[in-house]
């Protein structure tokens, strides 16, 4: 057998429209979205990103700020600018693209968000929505994993999910958003002993632990389900934690990278930042 595609392209698309004829509603009531992305260095993957994102932004009508800081900028600086941000009604999303310099604490400046604005979903507060599944806003990697699933008609309810990788950004914030859908899971990792082993139970595989091609086609039972979260740059170009060429041969489904998970991230950053509005304005 030969898997299908998880097409994060095509769900990408879908997406993007959901989300633009939104903000026209929200024009007619006079609410123009707007985001700001605040970069500090010159970190040419996170200027790539960034600019990425107001490509985006402006496709799908929301305004976009572009704070493109020196690497030097003092944490002071970028601390009073989110805080400035914070009080702008005008604004409704806030995103600090990493790394940040040296001199400036993450943990610190990510804090700083209102958690309302937080379109990465990282502060604190909405980590413990999460938990609680709560009203909050939560990371795009680990939502995107989902929506891939769920729009191509994916059925996670009972089955046994195996999540390989326990990351603060994917693999701990997926296992309480997967919870929701009522399959069992499983959590591996890097360091899991005999690791195969859990993996070859699984109907659905969720691979996010930054290795590449660590899973391999003797490791995944026939028709299972596979997302690979992972993107991991390699000589002549990336791959992800999955050896496609292999697994494809085995799995129903299966998400290629690029194109499968990564496509969707920026849309769903978009959908959180019209349910911050909605959290702003108490509807």
């Amino acid at each position: 057998m030969s898997a299908s595609l998880l097409d994060g392209k095509v769900i990408a698309k879908e997406i993007r429209e959901e989300v633009k004829a939104e903000v026209a509603q929200l024009k007619e009531q006079g609410i123009e979205a707007k985001m700001a992305v605040i970069m500090c260095g010159d970190d040419p993957a996170s200027k790539y990103y960034a600019q990425s994102k107001q490509k985006a932004a402006a496709n799908v009508g929301i305004a976009f700020d572009f704070y493109d800081m020196p690497g030097s900028t003092e944490e002071k600086v970028l601390l009073d600018l989110i805080e400035k941000l914070n009080s702008d009604d005008s604004v409704h999303g806030i995103m600090v693209e990493l790394p940040l310099p040296k001199q400036i604490d993450k943990d610190k400046v990510m804090e700083a968000v209102l958690p309302e604005k937080d379109v990465d979903g990282i502060h604190p507060k909405n980590r413990g929505y999460i938990l609680s599944n709560g009203p909050g806003l939560f990371p795009a990697t680990p939502q995107s994993c989902i929506e891939l699933m769920l729009r191509s008609g994916v059925e996670i309810k009972g089955k046994h999910a195996v999540i390989v990788g326990r990351g603060e950004t994917v693999g701990k914030p997926l296992v309480f958003l997967l919870l929701q859908h009522n399959p069992t899971i499983t959590i591996c990792h890097s360091r899991t002993e005999d690791l195969a082993s859990y993996v070859k139970q699984a109907d659905i595989v969720i691979a996010a632990v930054g290795r590449p091609k660590m899973i391999t086609k003797d490791m995944v039972k026939e028709g299972a389900v596979v997302v690979d979260a992972g993107i991991n740059e390699i000589e002549g170009g990336y791959c992800g934690d999955v050896d496609f060429d292999g697994v494809k041969e085995v799995a129903s489904l299966i998400s290629p990278v690029p194109g499968g998970v990564g496509s969707l991230t920026t849309a769903l950053i978009f959908k959180n930042l019209l349910k911050g509005i909605k959290i702003q304005r108490g509807l």
